[in-house]
């Protein structure tokens, strides 16, 4: 009679190999949510400068003056974006809904990196902002 299967003994050291692969393999997947965290967060700020330098152009075409929005959306202050608290809605299409949070008229944070950026609407530019020690 031939048996025709595996020993649990090659079955242990299978499992065993494909687990130590899963292990190495996870430092590379938590770099490669890291660099895509970093990629998107550059990524919304190119797209929110654009905009913003897009109204300004709009308003220099229609009235010959450049002017900028004063608020960059009606989200509520000192609120995560979500679907319910749009942010960058009045000058990026569809807004931003997460992994950024309003915390004021003129300042925004993107909380995958703690980045905290300033809106002026007197010269349009949305900058990193270091704060002091104190905010």
């Amino acid at each position: 009679m031939t048996n025709k299967g595996f020993t649990l003994i090659e079955l242990v050291l299978v499992i065993a190999i494909l687990g130590i692969l899963a292990v190495s393999a996870m430092p590379k997947m938590i770099s490669i949510t890291n660099e895509a965290n970093i990629a998107t967060h550059e990524g919304i700020v190119t797209n929110v400068i654009a905009g913003i330098t897009l109204y300004g152009s709009l308003q220099m075409a229609l009235t010959g003056i450049e002017s900028y929005p004063a608020v960059l959306d009606s989200a509520d202050n000192d609120k995560n974006c979500s679907e319910s608290n749009v942010c960058f809605s009045l000058i990026v299409r569809n807004g931003v809904t997460r992994d950024w949070r309003k915390k004021s008229h003129v300042f925004y944070e993107h909380l995958p990196t703690g980045y905290l950026y300033k809106y002026d609407f007197t010269d349009g530019s949305f900058i990193k902002f270091n704060p002091p020690e104190s905010i």
